[in-house]
């Protein structure tokens, strides 16, 4: 069994971890009083095609995973590039609020944002902890596939794919 380097900290970690390109995701939920939750969120990704599951990483904290646990369904958003402004606004730590001024609509009993790249509802299908975050499995409900380039998180900052990165993948290829 490896154990970690003793003079591994947390602000090592965090710093290797900052290096993970990723895309932006908002999840959301609905709270105990109807009232919709959300939260940014960058570790998101697919888990299985069939069934069709998604995976999302939820600090232990976050009021948006306690209304997860209890309304048992929430909705994961794929963020375009021009969506800065809407991760933004749902990256602060209260869960609440953060609907204010937000174009939302209502599906199976979940708030979704519209206008985005994509987005999925989903089932909580299991729920673990590991360390100060919660891997939450979601069966997929339903998905609807919007256009865009997708917005990406990468060494604290948001980032846009660029002309000449998406024409060296295709050259790759």
């Amino acid at each position: 069994m490896y154990a970690a380097a003793p003079e591994l900290g947390t602000e090592a970690c965090r710093s290797l971890y900052r290096k993970l390109a990723a895309g932006v995701t908002v999840v959301t939920t609905c709270g105990l009083d109807g009232e919709p939750l959300g939260l940014t969120a960058s570790s998101v990704t697919t888990l299985s095609l069939r069934p069709p599951m998604m995976l999302v990483c939820l600090a232990t904290g976050s009021g948006t995973l306690t209304a997860i646990r209890t309304r048992r369904a929430f909705a994961i958003h794929l963020l375009r590039a021009e969506q800065t402004a809407l991760a933004a606004a749902f990256a602060g730590s209260s869960g609440t609020g953060k609907f204010a001024g937000v174009e939302f609509q209502w599906a199976l009993g979940i708030p979704v944002l519209p206008g985005t790249l994509g987005w999925a509802t989903c089932a909580l299908a299991d729920e673990r902890r590991y360390g100060d975050h919660s891997v939450v499995v979601g069966s997929v409900i339903s998905v609807s596939d919007g256009r865009g380039e997708p917005l990406i998180w990468h060494d604290r900052g948001f980032r846009e794919l660029s002309a000449r990165e998406r024409r060296d993948a295709f050259a790759e290829n």
